[in-house]
């Protein structure tokens, strides 16, 4: 099982102030708008989410189907088959992706610790 590009993504208080961290700490802006209340990070191949006002918690997050910057990958392991993998093992889903869908889904689970995890595929 392919999860693809991994990120974590963080609930922040105030997104300059964790923009400048950030930048402080060698990352610079890779996605998103400020004016939407979230950037994407990158540092290397180290990608962090920035969302002020979006969600509660921070959030484990995968992207199949594509690399650490975005380029579609030519294989990659389908959200649905990741989510029957996950099922199959007997792993809960919060969401599911829905029945006879194709293309950009995702799931979310909870790991053990009360972690949210979103596998979020784009492509």
């Amino acid at each position: 099982m392919e999860l693809g590009a991994f990120s974590v993504s963080l609930n922040v208080k105030d997104l300059n102030a964790s923009k400048l961290f950030y930048e402080n700490l060698g990352f610079s802006v890779f996605a998103g708008e400020m004016e939407n209340n979230y950037l994407i990070m990158k540092n290397g191949k180290s990608l962090i989410g920035l969302f002020q006002g979006m969600f509660q918690g921070n959030i484990l997050t995968f992207n199949p189907g594509w690399d650490e910057n975005a380029n579609t990958l030519s294989s990659f392991s389908d959200v649905r088959e990741i989510e029957k993998d996950l099922e199959n093992k007997g792993i809960q889903l919060v969401r599911k992706t829905g029945e006879n869908t194709s293309g950009p889904a995702s799931i979310v689970l909870i790991d053990p610790d009360g972690n949210t995890i979103l596998i979020d595929q784009h492509v």
